[in-house]
């Protein structure tokens, strides 16, 4: 059994430091310019999102699948701003991992792992079971694993693969580059906002860049 495995038998809290950020009641833009063509190249593994490439308002979201303000987030902000702008080309959402402890790192291995038409789903079940899975990570994990298609050894074997923890720590690591300390932050169009906001905010901002 690996570190993290070992790890994922431990309170959620362990291993790295929460950066959960407190929410705001507002979108609250962080200061400092960013590297707009870094900020878009795609990671290693490849770029998780939801919408058409020409929409006008793209959103980078950096989360960690145990924080409990991007559950919010998804849970109670996402499907909306899915009906009314993913849905309808207004606005693509670009998914990215910044996990923030290792019950976050073991989800979103699991997550790479599956099939990428499971991804999502995979990650909307973190988000509405949060406090089930978290509670317990390796048990947790393992029974929504098995749900989606994984096996025993095919889950075990995904905790052990060092090359999608890399790939998925070094996502993390790239994001504190833009200057991202907090989660979740947002890029809206390449500008940095952090915390857990209201639908309000988002719909307000977005509707503010899209085309008369």
């Amino acid at each position: 059994m690996n570190t993290l495995n070992r790890r994922l038998f431990l309170a959620a809290g362990a291993g790295i430091a929460s950066l959960a950020a407190a929410a705001p009641l507002a979108l609250a833009q962080s200061a400092g310019p960013v590297d707009q063509k870094a900020l878009m190249e795609p990671p290693a593994m490849g770029e998780m999102a939801l919408g058409v490439e020409t929409a006008p308002v793209t959103i980078i979201e950096y989360a960690s699948a145990s924080c409990p303000h991007c559950a919010a987030f998804a849970n109670d902000v996402l499907p909306a701003l899915t009906k009314d702008y993913i849905d309808t080309g207004k606005m693509r959402l670009i998914f990215r991992e910044f996990p923030h402890n290792d019950a976050a790192m073991g989800a979103f291995m699991v997550a790479r792992c599956a099939p990428k038409e499971r991804y999502f789903p995979l990650i909307e079940i973190y988000f509405k079971t949060q406090d089930s899975w978290v509670a317990k990570p390796l048990e947790g994990l393992r029974a929504i694993a098995i749900q989606a298609g994984f096996t025993e050894q095919t889950f075990m074997a995904c905790l052990n693969n060092q090359d999608v923890a890399k790939n998925i720590f070094a996502v993390r690591q790239k994001a504190e580059g833009f200057g991202v300390q907090g989660i979740p932050t947002f890029f809206i169009n390449g500008e940095r906002y952090e915390g857990e906001n209201t639908l309000e905010a988002f719909k307000s901002k977005i509707d503010s860049l899209l085309p008369a």
